[in-house]
């Protein structure tokens, strides 16, 4: 089997193009990462050249970071500069498939990026958040960093708090604590591509699914295309929710309670975190939980 035809691929591709068309991805905006599963390296391995220099990978602050829980491990990552419209239509020319070495401080291009260039500019990001994802589930095998508007507005109005974040989120879906129900992370601003921005997230995502970076956009992962898409849509979709209902009014009229998100723990097989279920004074949006 070849690259061009692996399913891998193709499923990457796809997710790339729905996240353009979602609007997630102007001009050469966010960047995606798979981790491959052994069976799917060895099955396109006669297409991968083995010649190209090995590489520091690094933050911008750090030209040599390391990531031993990832070592000797192939990765399917979105180039630097390139554009999400154009992954589907010609992938070899922008992403590439590389590998690290058996000490997880160096990568190798094995495959793509035909015309010329790097792996996204947050690639150690990419690895840091793989390897931290990788400890609590080996299953978890996909990144994605995009900009959905609605998510980045409320970081302009809401607490930069991930109790009350969550917590407007999931009022606007009772679908949204069953997909994710350890609630959303949230990283003030800070410099994209930067160590800081990179660990913080890290940190995070030891155990929660998705993080959102403050007016810049989000992150997630999951163990396929189709679940860290998924997440990614929900979260929007709650967001968009949640926008419409403060351009009509400040204040809830009705609303999901504690409890009743509570109810939805032994049917659907979860346990909503309790952080997230607190009592509010009334229905203000976005109202500190009291301590």
């Amino acid at each position: 089997m070849k690259v061009l035809e692996a399913a891998f691929l193709k499923g990457y591709a796809r997710m790339a193009t729905d996240g353009f068309l979602q609007g997630w991805h102007e001009r050469n905006g966010g960047n995606f990462t798979y981790r491959l599963k052994d069976e799917e390296a060895e099955a396109v391995r006669e297409d991968f050249s083995e010649n190209a220099p090995w590489q520091r990978i690094g933050w911008q602050e750090d030209d040599h970071s390391v990531f031993p829980g990832l070592a000797g491990e192939y990765f399917l990552v979105s180039g630097s500069g390139k554009y999400f419209r154009n992954i589907e239509t010609d992938p070899a020319a922008n992403v590439c498939i590389l590998q690290l070495n058996e000490t997880g401080d160096l990568f190798r291009i094995v495959w793509g990026l035909t015309e010329g260039g790097r792996p996204t500019s947050e690639l150690a990001t990419h690895l840091a958040n793989l390897e931290v994802c990788k400890e609590r589930d080996p299953e978890l095998r996909v990144v994605y960093h995009c900009h959905p508007a609605n998510i980045i507005a409320l970081t302009y109005v809401l607490p930069l708090d991930s109790r009350v974040f969550t917590r407007e989120i999931f009022e606007m879906a009772t679908e949204c604590p069953i997909v994710f129900p350890e609630g959303i992370g949230i990283v003030p601003w800070m410099l994209c591509g930067g160590q800081k921005i990179g660990e913080a997230t890290a940190e995070l995502m030891k155990k929660q699914d998705v993080v959102v970076w403050a007016h810049h956009g989000a992150f997630c992962c999951g163990r396929d295309f189709d679940l860290a898409f998924g997440l990614m849509h929900t979260v929007e979709k709650a967001a968009e929710i949640l926008v419409k209902v403060m351009s009509m009014s400040a204040y809830k009229l009705n609303t999901i309670k504690p409890d009743q998100f509570r109810e939805l723990n032994a049917p659907f097989g979860i346990r909503i975190n309790e952080d997230f279920l607190y009592e509010k004074k009334d229905g203000r949006i976005g109202c500190m939980p009291e301590e």
